[in-house]
């Protein structure tokens, strides 16, 4: 069985640790110190979750001093500082519809599904991952031949007519991906996605790619659609292979608890992505 605390190790570049080094007072020790991070997986996380580095990568006062921010550390520390808002949060501002929260008196779940340090790994792996989507173009078969068609990773319905169209040993990569997605835009994105549902073709494809029934106006009904769409992809993808990490059983556990992905996503966009004025005096644009 993998140690889920290695991951961190595989996941931050030389030049993450060289950031983490500076936190060291000592001038003569972030040598030896980059060398007990690769080899303490405990003491990185340690640092990522001292509020000092927070401090270092996001206040205007330090941030100066970092060149280059990579996504993984970026997103890892905000996962960390997200963790510690929590410990001291009384209640948490739920989503119910663009623009709308309530408080919700519900802080222990949202603890308990992110202190699981794989599920804190994947959260961070899935927020670095859309720093850059892809996009392009495909021939598809239709019943009038072969049609040019458009897709986006961040257009289910584009995007699963692609999967569908892998061949049988890509597809199980093609579905998890798809399983990112909804989670990726019910998460980071619930307001512009609620406001902006897909019309009918979309709707057609989604629901014959799923099996689900695709039917709603918009709004929440189809933020509740892709929570849906997204545990079923993250389900196909595990039956069709056998993922690299402990023989599948962290992407079944993250399927089983997207919602609380979801709401955990929810949280920290809320605070440190969206809204500037009370948010990261830089925020990841």
């Amino acid at each position: 069985m993998l140690d889920s605390r290695l991951l961190f190790v595989e996941a931050l570049g030389e030049h993450d640790l060289n950031v983490l080094s500076m936190l060291d007072a000592d001038p003569g020790s972030p040598d030896q110190l980059r060398a007990d991070l690769r080899a303490s997986p405990d003491v990185i996380e340690t640092y990522l979750a001292d509020s000092r580095v927070f401090d270092l990568l996001f206040e205007s006062s330090a941030s100066d001093q970092i060149r280059v921010l990579t996504p993984a550390l970026a997103f890892a520390v905000l996962v960390h500082k997200t963790i510690r808002d929590l410990r001291s949060a009384s209640h948490v501002p739920e989503w119910v519809g663009a623009g709308e929260r309530l408080p919700v008196f519900d802080v222990g779940s949202l603890l308990e599904f992110i202190e699981d340090i794989t599920r804190r790994f994947m959260v961070i792996e899935l927020l670095a991952s859309f720093t850059r989507v892809a996009s392009g173009s495909m021939w598809v078969q239709t019943t009038r031949g072969y049609r040019r068609r458009r897709f986006s990773e961040l257009d289910p319905a584009s995007l699963a007519e692609v999967v569908e169209s892998l061949p049988g040993d890509r597809q199980a990569a093609g579905y998890r991906r798809l399983g990112d997605v909804s989670l990726f835009l019910t998460g980071v994105f619930p307001d512009h996605t609620a406001r902006h549902p897909m019309g009918v073709i979309g709707r057609a494809r989604l629901a014959r790619a799923t099996g689900i029934g695709a039917d709603w106006s918009g709004g929440a009904e189809y933020l509740r659609f892709l929570e849906r769409a997204g545990r079923h992809w993250y389900e196909r993808a595990i039956d069709m292979s056998v993922p690299a990490v402990d023989g599948g059983r962290p992407l079944q556990d993250f399927a089983a608890n997207f919602t609380q992905a979801r709401r955990f996503l929810n949280y920290l966009g809320d605070r440190y992505l969206h809204r500037f004025d009370t948010g990261l005096m830089n925020p990841i644009g």
